[in-house]
């Protein structure tokens, strides 16, 4: 009785001990946070640090000094964890990128993106994979089967697009920071894609029946996510602009513009779609329609608090990356044969590098064939930064190597923990030197590159717009008139992309804006977005 009951006694002291633990870890965790946000802004202007590598730094630091305070048992403050990176922390930052995008100029150069950011993704992910076939099956690290090969090729695909926009500049390198921005976000959203793919499918048996039904599951997966984070963004626009929550309360209806952007990522998840693909779409749908639904409180509100929680989550993500590339777990399974995971990280940059360069150069060449005018092809130095950029690997690839070869964040395999090891050095290597080499290679291929333009007007959901073409062609009107009507089969093929553009806003304004509002389609109700541009017009005259 006694013993039992000392047992019970106990089992509450640790119980208590362990909630304050965690309370201590998040309070160290929030003040890193903040040490990050206020140093990386000092180093702002600094020609080679970024508030990315800032954050990482910090992380690696503080990763030094808990493992020194716990004599080498741990540098965690928190467990790496992929349902947390995946769940809670990628879905506003994408939804940011797809509700801030100047959505005119993105899918103006949607052909160039998706050549990038798809087909350059597949062909990246094919010379990875039968790279690491060949050269670890010869190098012996363990039993690897075809599904982790492959599942590597995804990995390794995925490009850090987080830290390589912080690097390059939208005002100095306009072009370079469309294309990059673009295919970043279709090139995550490809790799998940893909990697969801791999593990759905038995591959150790594989023929060509297995091989289409690979390519149709990838398909599916892409259109079904694009049209379910359109569909949510629709439903959002069409309740807003019905019910028009801003008569009583601006709150509620910021709060639905959150929840249904989320909604969109959970639902994705639910029904084992792409949650990066649907709650991007989401975002440029609520961008178009819902946003010029809610009044002009809750637009400012929107687009700031929107702005600030991806800023926070991807500070997050860096501090947390830099503390968990310590994880004295994972390393002392390759202490014997240290060599081995510093051949495979080896290996492993080089194919990333390769494989890279076998999708920027040919296809910047196709996009250069489609293209007549001189300051819309890629010239071949961009075609080297836009390379570079691109080699940098970061927390998608951290997560996606812990969920192939991790369980619940812990690896007991040694072939597990070489591959974890490796991912944590490419990553570091790639954030850091070539994170630090960018601007200073973009100086010296391009010194002339700063370009100076009025700023134009705009109604973008974000006060810094992002450019996808150069300034000059940023001057298309919105509505059908500023884009002309093609005169001959000739001009409508030469121009696809200002032909799709012609009849996309003939239709918008005839059947889409009439029924789920966006700018100009609101009607007038007392207390509406409407009564308020009514009331500002005279003093805008």
């Amino acid at each position: 009785m006694v013993a039992s009951q000392l047992a019970a006694v106990l089992s509450k002291l640790q119980t208590l001990y362990s909630d304050h633990a965690s309370v201590v870890s998040m309070n160290l965790f929030v003040a890193l946070l903040c040490a990050s946000i206020v140093i990386g802004h000092l180093l702002e202007e600094n020609r080679w640090m970024n508030e990315s590598i800032t954050a990482l730094a910090i992380g690696l630091c503080t990763g030094v000094v808990i493992l020194l305070t716990s004599g080498g048992k741990s540098s965690r403050l928190l467990v790496f964890s992929e349902d947390l990176f995946f769940i809670y922390l990628l879905p506003p930052i994408i939804f940011n990128a797809g509700f801030s995008v100047k959505k005119k100029q993105f899918f103006r150069n949607f052909i160039t993106i998706m050549l990038f950011g798809a087909v350059g993704t597949l062909i990246s992910w094919s010379i990875i994979s039968f790279g690491v076939i060949k050269f670890f099956k010869e190098m012996d690290i363990g039993s690897l089967e075809i599904g982790d090969f492959l599942a590597i090729g995804a990995i390794f695909a995925a490009t850090d697009s987080v830290c390589t926009l912080q690097v390059l500049n939208q005002d100095e390198t306009p072009l370079l920071y469309s294309l990059v921005f673009g295919e970043g976000v279709v090139n995550d959203a490809t790799s998940v894609v893909l990697f969801n793919a791999i593990q759905s499918f038995d591959l150790t048996n594989t023929n060509h029946r297995i091989a289409l039904e690979f390519i149709g599951s990838f398909l599916y997966l892409f259109l079904a996510s694009t049209l379910l984070g359109v569909a949510v963004g629709l439903v959002s626009a069409y309740i807003i602009k019905t019910l028009y929550f801003g008569r009583h309360s601006t709150d509620r209806e910021f709060a639905l513009m959150m929840l249904m952007a989320y909604l969109s990522y959970i639902m994705a998840e639910l029904f084992y779609l792409s949650g990066i693909l649907t709650v991007f779409f989401c975002g440029i749908v609520m961008s178009h329609y819902t946003w010029h639904n809610v009044t002009e409180s809750s637009r400012i509100t929107s687009k700031h608090a929107f702005a600030t929680l991806s800023f926070v989550c991807e500070t997050f993500i860096f501090l947390h990356v830099g503390m968990d590339a310590l994880d004295i777990e994972t390393w002392k399974f390759v202490n014997d044969r240290p060599g081995t995971s510093i051949i495979v990280s080896s290996v492993l940059l080089a194919l990333v590098m390769a494989g890279r360069a076998a999708f920027v150069f040919p296809l910047s060449f196709l996009s250069n064939l489609a293209h007549k005018s001189a300051n819309e092809k890629i010239s071949f130095r961009q075609q080297i930064i836009i390379w570079w950029a691109g080699l940098m690997r970061g927390a998608v690839s951290m997560a996606l190597a812990y969920n192939q070869f991790t369980r619940a964040g812990h690896t007991q395999l040694r072939c597990n923990a070489i591959m974890i090891t490796s991912t944590i050095t490419v990553v570091l290597f790639s954030s850091v030197v070539f994170g630090l080499m960018t601007k200073p290679l973009i100086r010296f291929l391009l010194p002339h590159s700063k370009v100076t333009s009025e700023p134009s007007r705009s109604s973008s959901p974000k006060s810094i717009t992002v450019p996808f073409l150069g300034s000059t062609q940023d001057s298309f009107e919105d509505s059908p008139k500023g884009v002309q009507q093609p005169s001959s089969i000739r001009a409508l093929l030469t121009t696809p992309t200002h032909t799709v553009h012609y009849y996309w806003r003939k239709f918008d304004n005839a059947f889409m804006r009439p029924v789920f509002g966006g700018r100009g389609f609101v009607p007038f109700v007392p207390g509406s977005p409407a009564e308020r541009s009514e009331h500002k017009l005279p003093q805008l005259q």
